[in-house]
């Protein structure tokens, strides 16, 4: 076998260590996220106190051993939300709390997203008068459009 049988059809064979080495940080141009300052100059905060240090687990005997049923059901925590509300005055909607006062100006049925009648496809006059509630997005909505609700007319009692 000579050399050129070895060298596989003349398809490229670094020679030594030319692999590509650990360049370290990048520069900001060349990172996705422009910080608007040197990665070197950044700091890093770290936690005030070791995750995990009250924990079973951190040891290798104990994750050997494992959890019991108890000591895992011990951990969870209740949801507050399927929590019983306490019976108050019955006003508003926080608990241990008076809260707010509902009333017919405050929908509880969130809108969708608003669209102008022309879909924003060319110039409308009535643009800012004259919407469609096309029904909420499947993704999550900003907070302007999760604050808009459906009120009940007072003519009609429809929405």
């Amino acid at each position: 076998m000579g050399d050129e049988e070895v060298m596989g059809d003349e398809v490229y064979q670094p020679e030594g260590a030319d692999g590509r080495e650990d360049e370290g940080i990048l520069d900001a141009e060349d990172t996705l996220t422009d910080r608007g300052s040197d990665p070197y100059d950044e700091g890093w905060s770290p936690p005030e106190r070791p995750l995990g240090v009250e924990h079973r687990g951190t040891t290798a005997r104990e994750q050997h051993d494992g959890e019991t049923l108890d000591e895992r059901l011990s951990e969870e925590l209740v949801d507050p939300a399927l929590e019983e509300l306490e019976t108050g005055d019955d006003l508003g909607d926080l608990r241990d709390g008076d809260g707010e006062l509902l009333d017919d100006e405050v929908g509880r049925d969130r809108a969708g997203r608003l669209v102008a009648s022309d879909e924003g496809a060319h110039e409308d006059a009535e643009k800012d008068m004259f919407a469609e509630d096309v029904g909420i997005d499947g993704g999550a909505a900003s907070a302007e459009e999760a604050a808009v609700h459906l009120v009940r007319d007072e003519d009609d009692g429809a929405l």
